[in-house]
């Protein structure tokens, strides 16, 4: 890169050296010159390089000598060329007055000796005049009327410079597809002169211009170019690029890509404290994390864009600013806020409209896109003919005259008085008018967001209704079943119908009961709550080993009665969840394979050590699940089919084992065979996932 620098300073002095030498051997060449006309071509060849030079006073002596010279000759040329290289000068002080002037001069000189060119050049000059003055549409016409001949005559400095102020003119008259077609013919002629400063402008304003036009692709490949071309050395272009190229990944929903130029555009910019390209970073991250649902830092965001947009008096991010303001409280239901926000946006949108209309008001002329022939027509003056009659008109007729335009004018004034009060009160009623459609206006959104609450409260109270009658439901049917039985048994004890031997072989019949009754109300509780959103998983870090421990204590009796072996190959490992919904998990998982497993078969628990998860499988030799009842599994309803004890269930915990897995970051799937068994797998992270 420093090679690269020197190699730049080295050339630029070089270019000043030769500059210099040819100002001199002009010089030399002007002392020694016989020929006046030579001398004059001589001048204005040595004032063409002192104004290249920037050396405007310089400049200025040898035109006053030249235009002395030139005059006395009576050489046309010499005296068009002094006045055009005259006005080029006033024009770079911005003498706008003394720069017009010069440029007429010289046109008028230019048409004498039909030298087109010289017109051209002119017209160039006067249009890019103009447009730095502000005047699109008077710039327009004498820049389109120089590109022809220019074009003609390849001139590419001048047609570069012409380019690039017809498309900024285009650009702000709003004719974008005009301002695209000449940034690219600048473009064009940049890159065959190798001008880096003048393609990144141009590419920059073609990204702007294709997002204008919601062509975002191609504003993305052009902002890419600029990025491309200054690499990472320009701090000050790439604070400015990456805030928008962020902007034009988001219009893609690309929040990857978004994210990353958003990040090093927010600390380019916080570091050089670049107010501007810092709202622009702000208001784009700001809707960036409300689409991704983080509310917090998108309010934050939101509101530091919105008190910099005021303080740059910039209303066209500060209207952004409002519109997001208003999806974020309306995303969090904050719906007072909502209707300010909402009234303030249309507030700014008005006034900026408003704005926008007068700009456009005050200019009668409607600006033409396309050279207009006839817009430097010269105004033929018509030939004073009257008569010398008229001019000796009597001091009678003109008191006449004077008294009835006297007359005259105080009707008018008077009339004027009339329509101002007539126009005053018609003011007064529109702003009245606008005011109350304003307020009826505000009105109906409130209740419109008022009514879209109400339905969604609704909605809400619908779904508690319906977990609650299904809760009544398997109540009244699977528990009522298991307690009636075992209020059998007690029942039978009280009467001393059973004896010993008799209560003895009743016991495990009596322990299924009551343990189905339990894990079934255990079940329904953490069901009923998951419908109702109230599980809020509180995760830690916890030996998966110790879990499985305390849960396969609960069912080695009924393991043991069944005939059933355990094989324990768990290991020691940890995972980061909350652990009383994993034993809940765990508890479920053991109580379906014993469930579905027969005398003689094996349950083996085993957990694996994998890296950035810990993944856990609970596997019996049972009846397994076929491929029709695999699918219905892990599903919002009560599916359940009998064990091979003809145990009962309510369906509901597998469904209660998948929202308590997803509740903490893991996921939940089985594999089976049917007659062969059954493993269900979990897998939970090891640590924090990150956000």
């Amino acid at each position: 890169m420093r090679k690269i620098i020197t190699l730049i300073i080295f050339l630029s002095v070089c270019s000043g050296f030769a500059q210099t030498e040819e100002i001199d051997s002009l010089s030399i060449q002007l002392a020694y010159e016989n020929q006046d006309s030579l001398k004059v071509d001589t001048s204005l060849k040595l004032i063409k390089s002192l104004y290249e030079l920037n050396d405007y006073d310089k400049a200025i002596k040898y035109i006053i000598l030249s235009e002395k010279l030139s005059t006395d000759l009576n050489y046309h040329k010499g005296i068009a060329e002094v006045a055009y290289y005259k006005a080029l000068i006033y024009a770079q002080k911005n003498d706008y007055i003394n720069a017009v002037s010069g440029y007429e001069k010289a046109k008028a000189l230019f048409r004498q000796l039909n030298d087109a060119l010289g017109i051209a050049k002119v017209n160039n000059s006067i249009g890019l005049l103009e447009i730095k003055r502000g005047n699109y549409a008077k710039g327009l016409q004498y820049s389109l009327s120089a590109i022809e001949e220019l074009e003609k005559r390849n001139f590419t400095n001048e047609l570069k410079l012409s380019y690039s102020n017809l498309a900024k003119a285009y650009y702000n008259i709003n004719a974008f597809d005009k301002a695209v077609e000449y940034y690219l013919k600048a473009l064009e002629i940049q890159e065959q002169l190798n001008d880096v400063a003048g393609i990144n402008e141009s590419n920059s304003y073609l990204a702007e211009l294709y997002s204008t036009k919601k062509e975002h692709r191609k504003a993305i490949e052009y902002y890419e170019k600029v990025l491309n071309s200054v690499g990472t050395n320009n701090d000050s272009i790439r604070g400015s690029v990456f805030p928008k190229l962020g902007g034009e990944y988001l219009k893609f929903n690309d929040y990857e890509q978004a994210t990353k130029y958003l990040i090093q555009g927010y600390n380019l910019n916080i570091r050089s404290k670049n107010k501007p390209s810092l709202l622009t970073v702000l208001n784009n991250l700001g809707d960036l994390n409300l689409q991704q649902r983080r509310l917090i830092l998108a309010e934050k965001q939101l509101l530091e864009a919105g008190a910099i947009a005021k303080e740059l008096n910039n209303k066209n991010e500060l209207l952004r600013h409002y519109k997001l303001m208003k999806a974020l409280d309306s995303t969090k239901r904050r719906w007072d806020r909502v209707v300010v926000w909402q009234r303030e946006y249309f507030k700014l949108k008005n006034e900026l409209n408003k704005n926008s209309i007068s700009v456009d008001l005050s200019t009668n002329e409607i600006p033409k896109l396309e050279l207009d022939p006839n817009f430097d027509k010269e105004v033929t003056k018509p030939d004073n003919t009257e008569t010398e009659t008229t001019n000796t008109v009597t001091v009678t007729e003109n008191k006449q005259k004077f008294d009835r335009l006297k007359l005259i004018f105080y009707a008018l004034l008077a009339a004027l008085a009339i329509v101002s009060t007539f126009l005053i009160m018609i003011y007064l009623k529109r702003n009245s008018s606008i005011k109350y459609t304003q307020e009826l206006e505000e009105k109906n959104i409130k209740i419109q967001l008022q009514n879209e609450a109400f339905q969604e409260q609704t909605k809400h109270l619908e779904n508690v209704n319906n977990v609650k009658d299904k809760l009544f439901s398997i109540v009244s049917h699977d528990l009522k079943d298991s307690l009636s039985s075992i209020n059998g048994f007690i029942d039978l004890l009280k009467d001393g119908s059973l004896s010993r031997e008799e209560f003895d072989n009743l016991i495990p019949e009596l322990s299924e009961n009551a343990n189905s009754a339990s894990l079934l109300l255990f079940n329904l509780l953490n069901w009923s709550k998951s419908q109702m959103h109230s599980l809020e998983p509180k995760p830690s870090l916890f030996d998966v080993q110790e879990v499985f421990e305390d849960k396969v204590k609960l069912v080695e009796q009924r393991m043991e009665n069944k005939g059933i072996t355990l094989v324990d190959r768990s290991l020691r490992d940890f995972a980061y969840a909350d652990r009383s919904m994993f034993e809940i998990v765990i508890q479920n998982l053991l109580a379906n394979a014993l469930k579905f497993s027969k005398n003689g078969d094996t349950i083996t628990i085993s957990n694996h050590i994998s890296n950035g998860s810990c993944i856990i499988s609970v596997a019996d030799t049972g009846v397994g699940i076929s491929k029709q009842n695999i699918e219905k599994l892990f599903k919002n309803n009560t599916f359940t089919t009998m064990g091979t004890n003809n145990e009962k269930g309510t369906g509901l915990g597998l469904s209660i084992c998948k929202e308590l897995i997803e509740l903490n970051n893991g996921k939940i799937w089985v594999e089976s065979t049917q007659n062969v068994g059954s493993t269900f797998y979990v897998q939970l992270p090891k640590s924090k996932p990150s956000t």
